[in-house]
């Protein structure tokens, strides 16, 4: 005959199981909901489509992994159809949050939205760094915190800025500098280039001056700063930026649904 209390812990035991399985899942979903709601909300009271890439470290499942994203070829092709499938005569709201990403991608983005007819707006509640900022050039109006900041768009190559390597050739004789050191810094020599001129082309196509396009495309694209260095909302205002700082309170509650290291 069963022990009946073995038979009790049992089930107990089961039904704790299933719900540390499905409670995390179901929480996701809830939570997702209530982004879905509010970012119809949004759109409105804005009458705009609203489209976000918001890249925060949280937890995704049950053994409590983390998971930090930044802009990958997936998120330019979600956007890439989400601003197609926007009407043209419609505003789109950005909301970005990210430490940046992939060139490519980021490039795709802001070219899409550089050929989108209506007015864009690139929201950046706290911060929209590298290729995150390459994306905000793209807007007719960047709205930002006070406190929010952008940050420079100068590219990399792995784990080393391209400046920097192109500096080598005024530290070093030629014939001191082995071959594939020599290959990375023709390489860097020419993505410094092509993100200069984009930076430039980007901002001419918003209207800007080309003297001023190209002020700000030595200060961001160049090299000038270390990659991670914050940009201010009164430096970019100073730069000659579009600078806005009226960030919908609806965006902020927007992101507290985004908490970090939770779901």
């Amino acid at each position: 005959m069963a022990d009946p209390y073995t038979s009790i812990i049992s089930q107990i035991f089961w039904l704790i199981f299933f719900f540390m399985l499905f409670f995390p899942m179901l929480k996701a979903q809830t939570l997702e909901w209530s982004r879905e709601k509010l970012i119809k909300a949004i759109e409105e009271k804005r009458k705009s489509r609203v489209i976000t890439m918001i890249h925060r470290q949280e937890t995704r499942s049950l053994f409590g992994l983390f998971m930090m994203r930044f802009i990958n070829i997936e998120d330019s092709e979600q956007v890439l159809r989400a601003i197609r499938m926007t009407p043209k005569n419609m505003p789109i709201d950005f909301i970005i949050h990210t430490p940046g990403g992939l060139a490519l991608a980021a490039t795709q983005i802001a070219n899409a939205l550089l050929d989108h007819e209506a007015p864009v707006r690139v929201i950046v509640p706290h911060y929209a760094m590298s290729g995150g900022t390459l994306i905000a050039l793209a807007a007719d109006e960047i709205i930002m915190d006070s406190h929010a900041v952008l940050g420079p768009v100068d590219p990399q190559l792995g784990q080393e800025p391209a400046a920097s390597i192109v500096k080598i050739k005024e530290l070093k004789k030629p014939e001191d500098i082995d071959d594939s050191t020599l290959v990375k810094i023709d390489i860097s020599e020419k993505a410094l280039k092509q993100m200069y001129d984009n930076v430039v082309n980007i901002l001419k196509m918003k209207d800007y001056e080309e003297e001023t396009a190209k002020r700000i495309a030595e200060e961001l694209a160049l090299g000038k700063w270390t990659h991670d260095y914050p940009l201010t909302v009164e430096y970019l205002k100073e730069l000659g930026l579009k600078i806005s700082t009226d960030v919908p309170d609806e965006v902020y509650a927007l992101m507290d649904l985004y908490p970090p290291k939770s779901i």
